[in-house]
């Protein structure tokens, strides 16, 4: 592979005292539009670096949580787009380290407007019609096609809420471990055995020189733990822990925020859920995420994904 031409400049940016970097970890950036800051409330003294010591595996049977969705545009009505999708979530449980599925559920949808579904009705071949909210604006395909992308967003919450509560139907006292926040149901936030792993940093934590020492937590290292800002119906205490060195790399290679209830027995056991979650980084995912993804999560996806479409 040829040079970088910018590999001198990398070098004098470390002599000035920066840090050189790779290309940016651009999934881990999420989405630009809604990059910002929430404040963020320290519960565990000032925010500093803390050392989580050896990654140590779980022994008692544990659960990830994941969903996917598969998203196309299948046409027009008129002008009006239309969107299919197949959403789906599972859980899978790991016990005695044989991964086995313990839910799973499948939706197809397809959405547009209301009257376009309507016309459509004898034509959905098994889908699921579900209409965007048009606020009676008038039709406009760019923004009709935005707003059909997030109602499927929004069917994949909802398909993960219901497999969660059906798992925890069965299995109350379990670990299970979810791709993503844990603050989009109070149900969630509330559980004493539930780990969110958020992966994108669009909205970061901290301003100033405490973003610098956020974003800047070694491997095998957490941050302080924190009380996330504008979460009132769905607090959580979070953290954020370095799975990979990020030296050379984009600040963001390797860094995820952990996510857990907001008790003291969370603040109690930060550590030891810090280091199982290190263990779960093997084996490597192959996947452009894989500096972020721990394996569980990635059976679950893997899983999901042969299931076709």
């Amino acid at each position: 592979m040829p040079a970088s031409p910018f590999a001198q400049l990398r070098r004098r940016l470390a002599l000035a005292g920066g840090r050189p970097a790779d290309l940016p970890a651009e999934a881990a950036q999420g989405r630009r539009d809604q990059a910002g800051y929430r404040p963020s409330t320290l519960v565990e003294g000032t925010l500093c670096h803390h050392d989580v010591g050896t990654p140590e595996a779980w022994h008692e049977p544990v659960s990830f949580l994941d969903g996917t969705q598969h998203v196309e545009l299948v046409g027009y009505h008129g002008t009006t787009p239309l969107v299919a999708a197949v959403v789906r979530a599972a859980v899978r449980r790991r016990e005695s380290r044989r991964m086995g599925l313990a839910v799973r559920a499948v939706r197809r949808i397809l959405v547009s407007r209301a009257p376009v579904l309507a016309a459509m009705a004898g034509a959905l071949e098994g889908h699921e019609g579900v209409a965007i909210e048009d606020d009676d604006e008038p039709p406009h395909p760019i923004r009709d096609l935005e707003r059909a992308h997030a109602v499927v967003d929004r069917a994949r919450s909802a398909l993960e809420l219901a497999v969660a509560r059906e798992y925890r139907a069965t299995t109350p006292e379990e670990w299970l471990v979810v791709d993503g926040t844990l603050t989009v149901s109070p149900e969630w936030s509330r559980d004493p055995r539930m780990v969110g792993i958020v992966k994108s940093h669009a909205v970061l934590p901290f301003e100033g020189a405490e973003l610098e020492q956020y974003l800047t937590v070694p491997v095998n290292h957490r941050s302080s733990v924190f009380q996330p800002g504008s979460r009132a119906v769905a607090p959580v205490y979070a953290w954020g822990l370095r799975l990979r060195p990020f030296a050379g790399r984009d600040l963001f290679h390797g860094l995820v925020r952990v996510e857990a209830a907001a008790t003291d027995v969370t603040l109690a056991q930060v550590d030891q859920l810090s280091r199982h979650l290190l263990a779960e980084r093997a084996p490597l995912a192959n996947d452009p995420r894989a500096d972020r993804l721990l394996y569980g999560i990635h059976d679950v996806e893997r899983f999901l994904r042969a299931q076709g479409g």
